[in-house]
Formats: C-alpha cells, sequence, structure tokens
C-alpha cells in the first residue's frame, strides 16, 4: 500500500455549472483587507528557503473574501532538468486528500445513505465483532471485546480504534505490518485493505481516544459501497468536475506528469536530493488501491478550488456540493468531552470532520484563531481555513520528511501580519 497508495439532475447541473481552473479570481491585496508591503516579506522569507537550499520549490497562496491576494511561485519543480516552479506544477499532497474524501463522504450522508451513528460494519462486514488490544504475554496478543462498535462518526473524527502501521510502533501496528495489511496484488484495490484491517484488533476502545489513523481509507470504501462507483470515479464525477479541479486525481495523466514535481529529501550533508526512501510512490500510473487517506496529486489552484467551497459553506461558483449546516459540523471540534482535545488538549486542537480545529490559539504554534481548521500533507503541504478573517491559505511544497521546516508556523506568521482590516 505504501507504494501503490494514498442523483442525475443535480449532478448534471452540478456539471453544467463547473469552472476553468486558469480563472482565479485576483484581486490587489488592499481591496481585500491585506498588505502588498507585508505580502512581499511573505515572498521574500519563503524565496529565502530556495535560496539557502532548504527547498527546492514551492507555492503560496493567500485568498480573502474569496478573492486570491497573493500567489507565488519560488525555485524548481525539479533542479536536475532545470525546470522552474509553475503556477500548475502538480504535487503529491498525501494526507491533504482527507478532507476531500470527508467532504465526499458528507455528500452521501446529507442523501440519507448512512447516518454518522451507524456501526461500520453495517457496511463492511469485516468490522464486526471486533476486539481490542489489552497486552501481550508469552502467549501473543490479549484482546477484550468491544464495548460497542465503532461507527462512521467515529472514523471521521479519528476514534475507531483503529491505528495507521506506518507512523507508530505499537503491537498493534506491528500487528498490521506482520499481516500484510499493506500487502497487495496486481488485482487488490481498497476492498481489501479494508477487509485486511477489519479483522485485525483495535488499538483502543471505540471513542477512547483520539489517534491518527487508516480510518479515512475506510472512509473511501464506504464512499464506493454508498455509492456504487469506484472512488475515483466519484470524486471526478462529483467533485472534481464540478468544482473544475481539471488537474487533480489519483496520479499525474498526461502532460501533467511534466508538471509533477520532484520528491526532495536531504542527504547526510543536508543537501537536496530526489527522494526514493519508504514512502516513495510512482504518482505517474493508476494505482490499484486508491487512497482516500493520502492518494491525491492535485495544484495550489485546484485544492484552493475545494478549500474556497468549503470556506464559503459548501459552494463555489454557484456549483453548490455541502449544505452549509453540514460545513459548520465538519468545522466544529466532534471529539467526546472526556477527551480534552486531540493529545488531551496539551495541542490546544480539537478535530471536527476531516480537519483538525483551533481550540485553545495559546497553544498552537504561530499566530491563529479559534475557529480555524486545517490540515496537511505528509510532503509538508499545508493548508487552513479561518471563517473570522475571510481567509484560504495554501502552501505547496513536495520534501521529506513531514515536519521538517516550520512552514506552517512561518506561513500563519506572515500571513496574519499582512492583515490590515
Amino acid at each position: 500500500m505504501l507504494r501503490s497508495f494514498v442523483l442525475c439532475l443535480g449532478a448534471w447541473a452540478a456539471l453544467s455549472a463547473s469552472v476553468s481552473a486558469k480563472d482565479l479570481p485576483k484581486v490587489e491585496p488592499e481591496t481585500v483587507g491585506l498588505s502588498s508591503a507585508k505580502l512581499e516579506d511573505l515572498k521574500k522569507h519563503f524565496q529565502g528557503y530556495v535560496d539557502s537550499g532548504k527547498l527546492a520549490g514551492l507555492t503560496t497562496l493567500v485568498a480573502r473574501q474569496g478573492k486570491v491576494a497573493h500567489f507565488e511561485t519560488y525555485g524548481d519543480q525539479d533542479i536536475a532538468a532545470g525546470k522552474a516552479m509553475g503556477d500548475e506544477a502538480v504535487f503529491r499532497i498525501y494526507s491533504m486528500t482527507k478532507p476531500i474524501t470527508t467532504a465526499a463522504l458528507m455528500m452521501l450522508w446529507e442523501e440519507g445513505k448512512f447516518s454518522l451513528d451507524d456501526p461500520v460494519s453495517k457496511y463492511l462486514p469485516s468490522f464486526a465483532d471486533q476486539r481490542v488490544f489489552a497486552g501481550q504475554d508469552e502467549d501473543g496478543f490479549k484482546t477484550v471485546p468491544a464495548n460497542r462498535e465503532a461507527t462512521i462518526l467515529d472514523l471521521m473524527r479519528h476514534t475507531a480504534g483503529l491505528s495507521y502501521g506506518v507512523f507508530s510502533d505499537t503491537p498493534v501496528d506491528r500487528s498490521y505490518r506482520k499481516n500484510g495489511v499493506f500487502s497487495f496484488g496486481a488485482d487488490d484495490s481498497i476492498k481489501t485493505l479494508t477487509e485486511k484491517l477489519g479483522k485485525e484488533p483495535l488499538l483502543y476502545q471505540p471513542g477512547g481516544a483520539w489517534v491518527y489513523s487508516l480510518s479515512v481509507d475506510v472512509q473511501g470504501r464506504l464512499i464506493e459501497v454508498l455509492s456504487g462507483m469506484e472512488l475515483d470515479e466519484f470524486f471526478s464525477k462529483r467533485i472534481f468536475k464540478p468544482l473544475g479541479m481539471d488537474d487533480t486525481g489519483f496520479y499525474a495523466e498526461g502532460d501533467e506528469q511534466s508538471r509533477l514535481v520532484e520528491m526532495y529529501a536531504l542527504d547526510e550533508k543536508k543537501a537536496l536530493v530526489p527522494y526514493k526512501g519508504e514512502f516513495w510512490q510512482d504518482f505517474t500510473v493508476q494505482p490499484g488501491v486508491l487512497s482516500g487517506g493520502g492518494g491525491l496529486v492535485s495544484t495550489t489552484e485546484d485544492y484552493w478550488r475545494f478549500s474556497q467551497m468549503i470556506a464559503n459553506g459548501g459552494e463555489l461558483d454557484g456549483v453548490r456540493l455541502l449544505k452549509e449546516k453540514t460545513v459548520a459540523m465538519m468545522r466544529t471540534n466532534q471529539l467526546p468531552g472526556n477527551l480534552n482535545g486531540i493529545a488531551g488538549g496539551k495541542q490546544g486542537l480539537g478535530f471536527g470532520l476531516g480537519f483538525a480545529v483551533v481550540q485553545d490559539p495559546s497553544v498552537v504554534k504561530g499566530q491563529t484563531n479559534i475557529g480555524n481548521y486545517f490540515w496537511g500533507g505528509m510532503a509538508n503541504t499545508i493548508f487552513w481555513i479561518d471563517p473570522k478573517e475571510e481567509l484560504v491559505v495554501i502552501l505547496m511544497t513536495n520534501v521529506l520528511p513531514s515536519g521538517i521546516y516550520p512552514l506552517r508556523k512561518d506561513m500563519r506568521n506572515k500571513v496574519y501580519d499582512a492583515l490590515v482590516h
């Protein structure tokens, strides 16, 4: 998986109203309460990452009140080829796939296809009768019955008892790897993953913790079961085409391949080199496993279209994908009160449906506001939405490991410093 992964009338109306991804509504910063001089400081700051050799290239975008006041490209998309970063560069967005998947599932919720408190096993039978890890002895795993079944709501807020298998090393994560949860043949699909995953012990009782997990990949499989479409088909027909996200998909096709940004890492001398490590994947070929948790490539412009649709309460350019009340649910902390947020409140964050939500700005690194919601991708792509200031902010780059630089903190500080009113 690490390599092979991440209503007819209404649909027709949405397709008919689709827009071109090249028509960004650009304005002068001051017309939306932003300082041109401060945004120039932002540009100089991130150019410094390129000039110092920390990043090969990147893009930054700042929109306010639905208008793009800043969109800049820096450095190269491919150093060896001497190819400059373009505004149509295609990035591996990894976990920034997750909000798209949850939004897609909520579209089906609006259509009455399921209830949030439905057990996952109602649609994916392998998740029935799950047991929970309770320690190890000389005979191996000890498990106890789950106190209750994991629900679809649990999946959406990462409280379903699942882990990821690659980002931590608990006995359950090791079990995922030992039992081949990520091992696939040529004909396998996301169905294969979820069938294997459902048979694994849970790391904790459903609702008992927030643990970043494969739950969004399970959501992707639910979309297939509930809609009768493959995940890529659903995304294309119901989200990408209506929003004009022409360059977003599970792999780079046609001329997109020439715009696919090289993935970089640092060698022992801290010099940038093409990355070919554990998480490398060929994003120029159709994957067998369509990862709703981390499988998409996209452009800065395309991801702005999705983000702005969410910021607008589910609508963009006359195309409505979600109701305002649904988006309000998604951007509101949904974690059980006993958890006090992610990591017991130590990060100042809660979690909604598909997004982390700022609850205590004093704990969050960098300037921010209560109610901001966001997520990021493994290769250091970031975005956030600020309802109070009507901001949508995106930074795209492709470098590993995740969090190698304080890009989110830097971007937050520079953007909020640019606010005039």
